[in-house]
C-alpha cells in the first residue's frame, strides 16, 4: 500500500507539473527511458515528496513503464480489439525479479480458462487463479462477462493440485450457498412487501415502514415494495457483516444498492438508510483489500455524505430536533472521515488523508467510552448495548445517560402499548364487520384501505358487493359449467373462478384477469344472504376452519421467519459500533502516514 501511495503522490506531482514521462527526453524512440533525464527529474522531485531520490527513481521508473505500456496498449486495442492486461505474478514467477507488474494482450471476448492456460505455459504455472477486484474469475466464462476491460489489473495466485480441487469444491459450495442465500433473501422480502397489514399481524407478520419518530409513511405500493427489499438486503448484509462474511454480505448489499436506484431520489436523501448503505459497501470493499474498486468508493462515500448533510442538516440541526442530540449518529462520520482518509492516502493525497485522519482522531476520543461508566449502567440492569448507546447520546455523562435509557424504554414501552391497542381495535372492527354479513379477508382489506375508519370500511364493502348483487338475476348464466371448466383449465380454483364470474356478469376475458390480478384469490362475493360459513376464511381465522388459496405456504412462512431473523430488533442497532476496526484502521493510517510529510507543490 505505500509503494501504491508512493507511485499515486508522484502521479499527482507529474500532472500539476505537466511531466509526460511517455515523451522525449524522458523516453527515446525505442521506448527506452532518457537515463540522464530521469535521474534529474528524481533528485527534483525526492525533497517535494519527502522521499529519497532512490525511492523516487523507482517510482518513477515504474509510472513511466506504465504510461508507455499504456499508451501502447491504447493503440493496439483501438487498431486491433486487443486488450492490454497487467499481471500481477507471485514473486517467483516473475522473468524480472525488479519488476511487480507483467503484461498479457488478449482479445476480452475469449474465455478465462484461455488466458489461464497461456499464463501458465508462459510462466511455467500450473495451477493458477486469476483474481479481479477482490473476486476470482471463472474459468468458464468470458473475460468481457466478468468486468475485464482493457488495462485491467489481475492478481495472479498459485494453487497446488490437492488446494485446486478442494479450492474448486469449495468455491462452487460457497458460490451455490452465495445465491441461494440471495434468492432465499429475495423471495422473503418479496412475501412480506406483498403484504399490506391488512391480516392479522399475530399470524401473518407484515413490514411498516417508519419515520425516525415510528409513525408510517404512505409510499406508493411500487417504491414500497422495492424499499422493503432494499431495506431487507441490506439488513442481510449487515448481518453477515457482523459475522466478517464480507465477500457475501458485500453481494447483499450490492443488491440492496440495486433495489434503492427504484426509489424516488426525494426519499433516499429524507432517511439515512441509503447513506449507510454506500458507507457499508465502501467498508467491504476496505475489509476485502478491493483497491481496484477505489472510484466507485470514491463516488459512493461522496453520496453517503450529501445524504447525511440533507437527512440531518448542514450542523446535524434536523437530527437534533427530532432525536434531541446527535451523538450516536457520530459513529457514521466517524466511519465516513476513516473511509476518505483512507482513499485519499491510496491517491497519494497525503496531506487531504492526514486531514480527515485529524478529524477521525477528534471523533474517535469522543467516542471511545469510559469502560468503568459502561460497568455502572449494565450493573442497573441496563444492556451492553443501551450503554453504549446513552453514554455517546449523553456525551458521556453518567447520570443524564442512565436518564436518557429509562426515558427511551418508557418511550419503547408506550409505542407498544399504542400497537397493541390499535391491534385490540382493529380485531374489533373486524369482528363488526364480520356480523353484518361480510368474510373477514373482505373486512380486514377494507377496513385497512379506509385506515382503520368503520363507517368507510363498510362503504368500501357495500361499494363492492353492488355488481354481484346486479348480477344474480344473471347468475346462471355468468356462472355456466362451460365458463367454470375454462377457467378451471387455466388453473385457477372453482370458487375462485366462480366469484369471478359472478363479479364480471359471465365476461371469461375480464373474470381472468380479474384472477391474475387477485393472484388466483377472490372471497365469493359478499350479500345480505352470505353467511360466515360461506365465506372465504381469512388468514385470521381458527386453524380449524379450511385454508384458503391465500394461506402462505409453509416453505413461505419459513422463509420469512428466516429473513425476519436478520432484522434487528432495536432501531439504532447499526449504530452501535465497538469501534475495534475502526481503531486498528486508524493505527494502520497513522504508521502510513508517519513516513513523512508530504510537501506543497
Amino acid at each position: 500500500m505505500a509503494e501504491q501511495n508512493t507511485e499515486a503522490k508522484l502521479k499527482n506531482l507529474l500532472k500539476q507539473k505537466k511531466i509526460q514521462l511517455w515523451n522525449p527526453p524522458y523516453t527515446d524512440d525505442d521506448n527506452q527511458p532518457g537515463q540522464q533525464h530521469m535521474e534529474e527529474l528524481a533528485q527534483h522531485c525526492a525533497p517535494l515528496l519527502g522521499l529519497s531520490v532512490a525511492e523516487v527513481g523507482g517510482a518513477l521508473e515504474s509510472v513511466r513503464v506504465q504510461a508507455v505500456n499504456r499508451g501502447k496498449g491504447n493503440k493496439t486495442y483501438r487498431e486491433t480489439n486487443v486488450a492490454t492486461l497487467e499481471l500481477l505474478l507471485p514473486r517467483d514467477s516473475r522473468k524480472d525479479p525488479k519488476s511487480k507488474k507483467t503484461y498479457l494482450e488478449t482479445r476480452l471476448d475469449v474465455l478465462v480458462q484461455e488466458v489461464v492456460d497461456r499464463i501458465g505455459d508462459d510462466h511455467g504455472l500450473k495451477y493458477i487463479k486469476l483474481i479481479l477486484n477482490g473476486k476470482t474469475l471463472c474459468v468458464d466464462q468470458r473475460l468481457d462477462e466478468q468486468g475485464v476491460k482493457n488495462h485491467s489489473k489481475m492478481m495472479v495466485l498459485k494453487v497446488s493440485d490437492a488446494e485446486l480441487k478442494r479450492q474448486m469444491s469449495e468455491e462452487e459450495q460457497k458460490k451455490k450457498e452465495q445465491n441461494e442465500s440471495l434468492q432465499r433473501t429475495q423471495k422473503g422480502f418479496q412475501i412480506l412487501s406483498e403484504r399490506d397489514g391488512s391480516e392479522d399481524p399475530d399470524t401473518t407478520p407484515f413490514l411498516e415502514i417508519a419515520d425516525q419518530k415510528g409513525n408510517p409513511l404512505k409510499i406508493p405500493h411500487k417504491e414500497r415494495k422495492a424499499l422493503i427489499l432494499a431495506m431487507g438486503f441490506h439488513e442481510k448484509g449487515r448481518s453477515l457483516m457482523k459475522r466478517k462474511q464480507y465477500d457475501n454480505a458485500l453481494c447483499h448489499l450490492l443488491q440492496a444498492d440495486q433495489q434503492f436506484s427504484k426509489c424516488d431520489s426525494a426519499l433516499l436523501t429524507s432517511v439515512d438508510n441509503y447513506a449507510v448503505l454506500q458507507l457499508d459497501i465502501v467498508w467491504c470493499y476496505r475489509a476485502l483489500e478491493a483497491l481496484s474498486c477505489l472510484d466507485d468508493g470514491k463516488s459512493r462515500l461522496r453520496r453517503a455524505e450529501d445524504c447525511f448533510l440533507q437527512c440531518y442538516g448542514e450542523q446535524r440541526e434536523r437530527l437534533r430536533m427530532i432525536k434531541g442530540n446527535t451523538g450516536r449518529e457520530e459513529v457514521l462520520f466517524l466511519r465516513l472521515y476513516l473511509l476518505q482518509s483512507l482513499l485519499s492516502y491510496l491517491e497519494g493525497n497525503d496531506g487531504q488523508a492526514q486531514q480527515q485522519l485529524s478529524k477521525v482522531e477528534s471523533l474517535f476520543s469522543r467516542l471511545c467510552l469510559d469502560s468503568e461508566k459502561m460497568a455502572q449502567l449494565m450493573a442497573l440492569g441496563f444492556s451492553e448495548r443501551e450503554a453504549r448507546l446513552g453514554l455517546r447520546a449523553c456525551q458521556g455523562d453518567l447520570e443524564a445517560a442512565a436518564n436518557h435509557i429509562s426515558s427511551r424504554r418508557q418511550e419503547q414501552e408506550e409505542l407498544k402499548q399504542r400497537e397493541r391497542q390499535k391491534r385490540r381495535r382493529r380485531m374489533e372492527d373486524i369482528s363488526s364487520l364480520t356480523e353484518m354479513g361480510f368474510s373477514r379477508r373482505d373486512a380486514a382489506r377494507a377496513l385497512h384501505r379506509a385506515d382503520g375508519d368503520v363507517d368507510k370500511a363498510c362503504e368500501i364493502l357495500q361499494d363492492s358487493s353492488r355488481p354481484a348483487q346486479l348480477n344474480n338475476n344473471n347468475t346462471e348464466g355468468a356462472v355456466s359449467p362451460e365458463k367454470v371448466e375454462q377457467l378451471l383449465y387455466l388453473g385457477f380454483e372453482r370458487e375462485a373462478s366462480e366469484a369471478a364470474l359472478r363479479l364480471t356478469g359471465g365476461d371469461i376475458q375480464t373474470a381472468t384477469l380479474l384472477l391474475l390480478d387477485n393472484q388466483g384469490v377472490l372471497s365469493p362475493p359478499s350479500t345480505s344472504t352470505s353467511t360466515p360459513s360461506s365465506s372465504t376464511p381469512s388468514s385470521t381465522s381458527p386453524s380449524s376452519e379450511e385454508p384458503t388459496a391465500s394461506s402462505a405456504s409453509t416453505e413461505d412462512e419459513e422463509l420469512v421467519s428466516e429473513v425476519l431473523d436478520d432484522i434487528s430488533h432495536h432501531e439504532e442497532d447499526y449504530l452501535d459500533l465497538t469501534l475495534e476496526e475502526e481503531s486498528e484502521l486508524i493505527d494502520t493510517m497513522k504508521t502510513y502516514l508517519s513516513r513523512g510529510p508530504t510537501h506543497s507543490v
